[in-house]
């Protein structure tokens, strides 16, 4: 007599694993992070101080947060850029007789001068609005001359992001420089802001000039200062 075995099975497979996270997927995660805490201590010490942190702590604030992402070093060369960038209009307000508030600084959304008490002229508002693009590019352009004598990449990297940022403020929208000097621009061409009509449209045009020479030439300092990158 003999025995059979009838056995129904499925062959038993071991679980997969679990997908892990990519090296950029937490690359990402943290920087955001790292972000969102800034932002965090941020509102925390607005919050707490009042107007009194923007004022005094922002520049510190500015450069912690830029630190953060890109580095202490990189950090303090861009808050220096956009100093170089806000004391341009601050001179220039100054020069005007104007009475210009020191820079006060926004960590991860840049800096402004406040002006008290101020009429519009749009040629003087012509004339503080592109100061800060041409100090701007001019304090780039230390760091361009700078990193062709040191040789250093990272003075070309924030060569191009000094030239980068100040071409941005010249875009002609909302806020940024480029807008109060177009509105400006506007009222000059049709004849107002001046003794004569004449006289007027004679500042709307070097507004022009001086406006397309900036943009000219910052854009010729992004192209000096641009480092390939091979990861990309």
């Amino acid at each position: 007599m003999s025995n059979r075995y009838d056995t129904d099975y499925e062959p038993v497979t071991a679980p997969e694993p679990a997908t892990l996270p990519s090296e950029h997927d937490r690359s990402r995660r943290s920087l955001v992070g790292r972000v969102l805490a800034s932002l965090a201590v941020v509102v925390g010490l607005l919050v707490k101080f009042g107007a009194f942190t923007l004022k005094f702590f922002g520049i510190f604030l500015a450069v912690g947060g830029y630190a953060l992402i890109w580095g202490w070093r990189f950090a303090i060369g861009v808050v220096l850029l956009i100093a170089v960038h806000e004391l341009g209009h601050y001179a220039e307000a100054k020069r005007a007789g104007l009475d210009p508030q020191l820079p006060v600084f926004i960590p991860f959304l840049g800096a402004y001068v406040a002006l008290r008490n101020v009429r519009f002229d749009p040629w003087v508002n012509a004339r503080v609005s592109l100061a800060g693009p041409v100090a701007g590019g001019v304090g780039a352009a230390a760091c361009l001359v700078a990193a062709v004598v040191v040789d250093s990449d990272l003075l070309r990297a924030l060569a191009y992001v000094g030239f980068l940022l100040n071409l941005i403020n010249l875009v002609p929208i909302g806020i940024l420089d480029g807008g109060h000097v177009v509105r400006s621009w506007r009222v000059l061409r049709a004849g107002g802001g001046a003794a004569t009509p004449a006289r007027a449209r004679a500042r709307a045009a070097g507004v022009a000039v001086a406006s397309m020479l900036t943009v000219a030439l910052l854009v010729a300092g992004m192209v000096v200062a641009h480092v390939p990158q091979d990861r990309l």
